[in-house]
């Protein structure tokens, strides 16, 4: 805790500019793009010379309206970037996999950044799914986009110039409660109500993605694109916008106040992850671009078995989707 408080007072991401990573001519795409986090995000890739900007979002009308404001702030680019709004709903398989079929015909793909998420203040199911929608938005959507978008990167990048899949993590995974470790079978375990408390959830679900790239790193060798998870911080952001209770509001204003950063501060961990982290970073956590170490469960004996048993699983989820033949296809094991 002592680190968290040491980080986000005394710490922050580094800045880069275009003299020291030109995007020109390469596309990017960033899912929950249209505000907080994302949208800076976008914009400081937009500021670096990216071409082409896919804002990934839930809501086309709100895409519309970042689109225009990002226009706005590049006004004096010559020639101006081509930005697109396309729908992905992290909570439907269907989207995930339109979204990614979708992305097959883009020319280039040279970065992605994963950042939409979720707080859920009161347990709710997956109307498509059955599984509670923190765990599914921010754990099983995460894997999905990943498995499916991983060989799109692999094949419009090379070894010499790789591509980069951004997996936005969190330090809330390292006090994650994980009651759930000994369920049997582990995801079923979290559609259950009353062992869901909002943070401890979102939290958790932090910690499953930190597990899940544990184990795909393990499974995928290294070949043209890195994939690496950073941590923005606390920020002043609309993630947990359900929290609207007095108490709950005054709380997180407090904290937010004394604490939170900016959300450009923080989107500058999202842009140094996906334009400078070299090799070095694959399937590494990221604090203000500098590896760090995860969860200290992901490194436990006790950590590599529940691993182990959430990746079994999570394919067994997403069989439908073939991510064994994709696995395969990258040259890993299923």
């Amino acid at each position: 805790m002592l680190a968290f408080f040491q980080r986000q007072l005394f710490r922050e991401p580094p800045v880069w500019t275009r003299q020291d990573a030109d995007l020109s001519g390469k596309t990017a795409i960033v899912t929950g793009s249209n505000t907080g986090l994302g949208f800076e995000c976008s914009a400081q890739l937009l500021d670096l010379g990216l071409s082409r900007l896919i804002l990934a979002v839930r809501s086309e009308s709100k895409g519309e309206e970042a689109k225009k404001l990002l226009l706005e702030r590049q006004n004096s680019s010559t020639p101006p970037p081509v930005i697109e709004v396309w729908k992905l709903d992290l909570s439907s398989y269907d989207s995930i996999v339109a979204f990614a079929e979708r992305a097959k015909t883009l020319q280039r793909l040279d970065i992605a950044v994963h950042n939409a998420g979720l707080i859920k203040k009161n347990f709710e199911k997956n109307k498509f799914t059955g599984h509670e929608e923190t765990v599914q938005v921010n754990y099983l959507g995460l894997a999905l986009f990943t498995l499916l978008l991983l060989p799109i990167l692999e094949d419009k990048n090379t070894v010499e110039q790789p591509g980069h899949l951004v997996l936005v993590s969190s330090d809330t995974a390292a006090w994650a409660g994980f009651k759930e470790k000994n369920s049997v079978p582990l995801l079923a375990g979290f559609d259950k109500s009353e062992s869901f408390k909002s943070q401890d959830r979102y939290a958790t679900s932090k910690l499953l993605g930190q597990l899940f790239l544990s184990q795909l790193v393990k499974r995928v060798p290294l070949s043209s694109t890195i994939i690496n998870a950073p941590n923005p911080g606390l920020c002043k952001s609309s993630l947990a916008r359900e929290h609207t209770g007095l108490f709950d509001k005054l709380l997180m204003w407090a904290f937010h106040s004394l604490l939170g950063r900016q959300a450009s501060v923080g989107a500058r961990a999202f842009t140094d992850a996906a334009v400078k982290q070299g090799s070095e970073s694959h399937g590494q956590y990221l604090e203000d671009g500098k590896v760090q170490p995860m969860a200290p469960l992901v490194y436990t004996p006790e950590g590599h078995v529940i691993a182990e048993r959430l990746w079994r699983e999570t394919l067994d989820e997403l069989a439908f989707a073939k991510v064994g033949d994709i696995l395969r296809s990258l040259g890993g094991q299923p």
